[in-house]
């Protein structure tokens, strides 16, 4: 199985999240995403990680070794870029 590109996991988190916007970079083994969705609002950072991996299922298992993630609501991330 061919490990996956950063715009396979951003495909793959989009596909079963409603996301406004999904950033991914990595090296094909370790990968960091950046994931804004209204569906984090009111959530913790524990609820929102446990969103992205089931929205990845099994593939975290199988394909992905190594995901750090930032998760924020669009509120969040207009301040976080501001």
């Amino acid at each position: 199985m061919a490990a996956p590109t950063p715009e396979d996991i951003q495909r793959f988190i989009a596909d079963g999240l409603a996301c406004e916007h999904v950033q991914v970079e990595g090296d094909g083994r370790h990968f960091f995403a950046t994931i804004v969705s209204l569906e984090f609002e009111g959530t913790n950072r524990v609820a929102r990680h446990q969103r992205v991996y089931k929205a990845l299922g099994d593939r975290m298992r199988e394909q992905i070794h190594a995901l750090s993630m930032k998760t924020l609501t669009p509120a969040e991330y207009r301040n976080h870029s501001a």
